[in-house]
């Protein structure tokens, strides 16, 4: 291959999106770019499964075939065990595979490895151990030279218990962690990367609607350190329930011909998921999609279509969901929805259309929503957690084990932030103000910023006011368009008139509030066309360092602004 990865050791590194419905691994090429990884089987997007059929263990797409026909010796959604207690976990995902028993209150599988032996049990970390193995070696394979290690990534709720877990599964597939990443960051870090590494401030919203469950989180991007504010989580929503609904579509079908329900029988049912998950995937990209199933209940064929209005109609319950858990993680931040400056949709679901649609509309047209149906530019969706995982590892490779371990250590993580933004109103000869901020909310101390302004127009004496500011949203509702005279017969329009009125929303507007002005700074005889550059540099005690000077000049004002002045 052309391309190399980055080495240590004389190995790679890559980066792996462990997910509970599907993993992905994906390296960092020559050119810096973050590439994923195929399996044996081509698969990109490797489900996250395990299965064991006449002595031979079947790994990803080959091991979820077997759903069907071998589902107690098949190990699925397994992820989110990892690392709790029997008594901790909801194992109702798992009712179509092999099903988590208690053993000595571990989380283990009752398999049979070998053909014509008895069953054996094997816990949850063994199970992880030989997945991420797996993965492993197919990055190995890929990529011509042994795998040293890896970023992997994890949702933001997987306590330290879990994460110590994962690392130890990993430690017995010979696999080092060089680093755990929150999901959120690691698709957020795929985005930077198109922007060169230096995103710009900003607030973004990740929403990840995953095939099991969904996680929205609301991220500061704050001199290109990131910060979760807020995180929702609805284990109930994913894509196994949009898959649900076309199940219970072509089943009611299959009932109306046949006189049968096929999710009555364990093995019809896993078909008709399986087909049902594909016509999903088709209706992505296409406006139909059809579905064949030979024998698939009581010795019937079935055979139907599907299109995709008729599809958004059935789902809309399930749109809604993960439109509301939006809107609860961005309240959760105390936020508004015109806070945020961009939206990530992630996970394979997001390729639905219809999501990224009702996003768009939720949000002002100046905020982009980055997903295949509302930006052509958009990174797949599917991808994001590895390519970020396979960022952070090429720029964690080189350092120590102890290096790392430091650098995530919470005295350096957990670090303070800015209540409210600082920024810097100039003041003219003439009374006229400019309002900007130079240090926004959120961001993480100690920290410094640099700005420039341009000169009032007419020169002169320039005051300087640094004041703490806060976004304010200013809420104002259409005027109602006067009723035209009602007239005989008329009733209905009147109806249809008060069903529009009620359909008015209030129109919002975000600006910037100041709050309190902490310090004045004075430049005497400012001359027309004159640059002015303003430093603050916040300490780690909130205190404000600040300078004013007259760009190409001498000219200038220094000074401290206290903590207790400060925010």
């Amino acid at each position: 291959m052309s391309e190399s990865p980055i080495e240590q050791d004389s190995g790679a590194v890559i980066g792996i999106a462990f997910g509970n419905t599907t993993s992905s691994i994906a390296y960092t090429s020559a050119d810096g770019k973050a590439e994923l990884i195929a399996n044996e089987e081509g698969d990109r997007h490797i489900p996250s499964v395990l299965s064991y059929l006449d002595s031979d263990e079947f790994h990803g797409g080959e091991a979820k075939a077997q759903l069907v026909r071998n589902p107690t010796n098949t190990v699925a959604y397994f992820r989110d065990f990892l690392g709790k207690k029997y008594s901790e976990i909801d194992p109702t995902n798992s009712h179509n595979s092999a099903h988590p028993i208690d053993v000595d209150g571990t989380v283990s599988f009752s398999v049979i490895e070998k053909h014509g032996k008895k069953a054996v049990n094997l816990s949850i970390s063994e199970i992880t151990s030989r997945h991420l193995g797996r993965l492993r070696q197919s990055a190995a394979d890929f990529l011509g030279k042994p795998v040293t290690g890896a970023v992997v990534t994890v949702p933001t709720d997987f306590t330290d218990a879990q994460r110590e877990a994962l690392v130890a599964a990993a430690k017995g597939a010979d696999l080092q962690v060089l680093q755990v990443v929150h999901e959120p960051i690691a698709e957020a870090l795929a985005y930077a990367a198109k922007e060169n590494l230096q995103p710009q401030d900003k607030i973004l919203l990740v929403v990840d609607v995953g095939g099991t469950r969904s996680d929205a989180s609301v991220i500061a991007v704050r001199g290109g350190m990131y910060t979760i504010l807020a995180t929702a989580h609805d284990y109930e929503l994913g894509g196994v329930h949009l898959d649900q609904v076309l199940v219970d579509h072509f089943a009611k079908e299959f009932l109306k011909k046949h006189k049968s329900d096929p999710r009555e029988n364990p093995r019809a049912l896993a078909k008709l998921k399986l087909e049902c998950e594909g016509v999903k995937r088709t209706l992505s990209i296409a406006t139909t999609a059809s579905i064949a199933i030979d024998s698939l209940h009581d010795g019937f064929d079935f055979h139907s279509n599907v299109n995709r209005t008729r599809y958004e109609l059935l789902s809309r319950k399930v749109f809604d969901q993960i439109v509301k858990l939006a809107e609860q993680v961005v309240e959760k931040a105390e936020l508004d929805l015109l806070d945020v400056d961009e939206v990530i949709l992630a996970g394979g679901s997001s390729h639905t259309p219809k999501i990224a649609q009702r996003f768009a509309q939720l949000f002002p047209e100046t905020t982009p929503v980055h997903a295949p149906a509302t930006d052509a530019t958009a990174l797949n969706p599917s991808e994001l957690a590895a390519r970020g995982a396979a960022l952070q590892a090429s720029l964690v490779a080189e350092f120590d084990v102890e290096d790392i371990d430091q650098s995530t250590h919470p005295a350096v993580t957990v670090a303070p932030h800015l209540s409210k933004a600082i920024g810097v109103i100039v003041v003219g000869a003439d009374g006229s103000e400019e309002f900007q901020a130079i240090l926004a909310a959120q961001t993480a101390i100690p920290a410094r910023r640099l700005a420039e302004f341009s000169s009032p127009v007419e020169g002169g004496d320039v005051v300087i006011k640094f004041v703490e500011g806060a976004s304010e949203i200013h809420k104002t509702t259409p005027e109602k368009k006067p009723k035209a005279e009602a007239t005989e017969g008329d009733d209905d329009d009147e109806d249809e008139d008060d069903e529009e009125e009620e359909e008015e929303e209030e129109i919002k507007t975000k600006h910037m509030k100041v709050e309190k002005v902490l310090a004045e700074a004075l430049l005497k005889d400012v001359q027309k066309g004159q640059k002015i550059e303003v430093t603050i540099q916040a300490g780690a005690d909130s205190s404000l360092n600040v300078a004013v000077r007259i760009v190409g000049t001498q000219q200038g004002v220094r000074g401290v602004i206290s903590a207790a002045a400060a925010p």
